[in-house]
């Protein structure tokens, strides 16, 4: 008889986690819910966008669409709070600072009451330094991608 492989658990993180994990604060805090969080290899981010959005106020009046460079940071934002969870509590509230951002690709608007969910796969890893794949979805349809990279580092 063959031996069952055990099923794997994935996390999730609801927004106190998050804010335990990441030091944004609003209005910088662009992601609401980590789901299917497996270790450091890939996780989903969900971001809930409203009209209340602060950017929306200058980008652009009577045609409200987020910032490209803002789905940029939220796809680093979860990539960083995947990292993190994954570290333990130890590291939690550590900065995450950018070092690049390549392959990005803007293929559709993100409107307001459009339900975002941003998917980032580790692509390599050399301690402090994570490179991570990642895309935004809308209704199951990309919208953008980009490949990130950032460092752990203390506050100093």
């Amino acid at each position: 008889m063959a031996e069952e492989t055990p099923a794997k658990t994935l996390m999730s993180a609801d927004i106190a986690r998050i804010m335990k994990l990441l030091p944004h604060r609003y209005p910088f805090l662009l992601i609401d819910r980590m789901i299917d969080m497996d270790g450091e290899e890939q996780g989903t981010a969900i971001k809930n966008v409203t009209i209340n959005e602060p950017f929306f106020q200058g980008h652009f009046p009577g045609k409200p669409v987020m910032p490209g460079v803002l789905l940029v940071e939220a796809m680093a934002q979860a990539a960083g709070a995947l990292v993190l969870n994954y570290l333990g509590d130890a590291h939690a509230g550590k900065l995450v600072f950018f070092m690049s951002i390549d392959k990005a690709r803007f293929r559709k608007p993100v409107l307001p009451g459009d339900v975002v969910h941003f998917h980032v796969k580790l692509s390599n890893k050399r301690a402090p330094v994570w490179k991570y794949w990642a895309e935004a979805h809308v209704d199951g349809k990309k919208v953008a991608e980009a490949e990130i990279g950032a460092m752990l580092m203390d506050e100093r």
